[in-house]
């Protein structure tokens, strides 16, 4: 016996319908999306509020406010060319003397570490990162400074004064302490963020190679390549943290306006001059430079590290 049901016999069936949405829910839903939305109005109004502070200089200097070199109070001249200089300097010579140390750490903790040695000696290298600058300032007048003066710009000068980078008085007080100091300052997030990263490449691709007759260090060498985008963006955040820091580069720096590329001369950064000569600041024109190189110093950071958060999840979420 069989049976045939025609199209015209079929009979619907019933489409399951959600349930409405409970009240809670959806309150909950755009209570958050608007505490979210704060953070970047609260972003967008510090930077709309510096602009319209910094507009008198804008307006008197223009573009060549970056490019001046004059810092006279007195006269209303205003340059910030010193202080990005001395920025950008004192940054790339802390992240030449922390990445191959980063990356070093990153790589043992990741591929070579103990399972009993890597979560204390990772614990100890974030620790690092949690100190105040203030701690990192004062061990670098009573410490860092006095060896540099005594010990080592002595030694570089002896043996390398052929180069325009080891010339100089050695004052101690300079560039290549700020570059040590805050090369030890960004270590701990170039390491940490770069250890992330390692560790989010398949454990596959480290079997495979190894499987291949690939060396322990030629495995380390392919998964290096697929997390360079990663460990580039590990750099620009430590290069973000070298950027913006403050109190640790001010107590070191020497402070002084001038462009030189000798590591042993003094300078000055845009966070320190901030630091320094904002409570100086007694006319609306002084003020509006010294709010025109914090606006400078908030868009530099702000692009920096969305740089460096883009190029890290493009390789973590995979």
């Amino acid at each position: 016996m069989s049976f045939v049901v025609s199209a015209s016999q079929t009979t619907k069936v019933p489409v399951a319908t959600s349930p409405k949405r409970h009240f809670g829910d959806v309150a909950f839903k755009y209570t958050t999306t608007i505490f979210a939305g704060f953070v970047l109005l609260l972003v967008l109004l510090m930077g709309f509020e510096m602009y319209m502070q910094a507009k008198p200089t804008i307006e008197k200097f223009g573009w060549s406010f970056l490019t001046r070199t004059v810092w006279d109070p007195v006269q209303e001249e205003y340059g910030a060319l010193p202080f990005v200089f001395g920025t950008l300097f004192s940054s790339l010579i802390a992240l030449v003397i922390a990445l191959p140390l980063s990356i070093g750490i990153a790589i043992f903790l990741s591929e070579m570490a103990p399972r009993w040695l890597e979560p204390p000696l990772s614990f100890l290298i974030e620790l690092l990162a949690g100190i105040p600058s203030i701690v990192y300032g004062l061990w670098g007048i009573f410490v860092l400074v006095p060896w540099i003066r005594i010990s080592l710009e002595p030694l570089l000068s002896r043996h390398l004064d052929f180069i325009p980078l080891f010339r100089g008085a050695p004052y101690g007080y300079g560039m290549l302490a700020a570059g040590l100091i805050l090369s030890i300052m960004v270590l701990p997030i170039v390491t940490s963020i770069s250890r992330d990263v390692l560790k989010a490449i398949p454990q596959t691709q480290r079997e495979a190679s190894l499987a291949l007759g690939a060396t322990k260090w030629e495995s380390v060498k392919l998964i290096l390549g697929d997390a360079k985008s990663g460990i580039f963006g590990a750099v620009l955040l430590g290069l973000g943290r070298a950027i913006g820091e403050t109190m640790a580069v001010t107590m070191v720096i020497g402070n002084t306006p001038s462009i030189s590329i000798s590591l042993f001369d003094p300078g000055y950064t845009m966070a320190s001059v901030l630091a320094n000569e904002f409570t100086e600041a007694t006319t609306a024109m002084y003020l509006s430079a010294l709010i025109e190189i914090a606006f400078l110093l908030f868009g530099i950071t702000i692009i920096i590290n969305m740089l460096a958060r883009l190029l890290v999840w493009s390789v973590t979420k995979k």
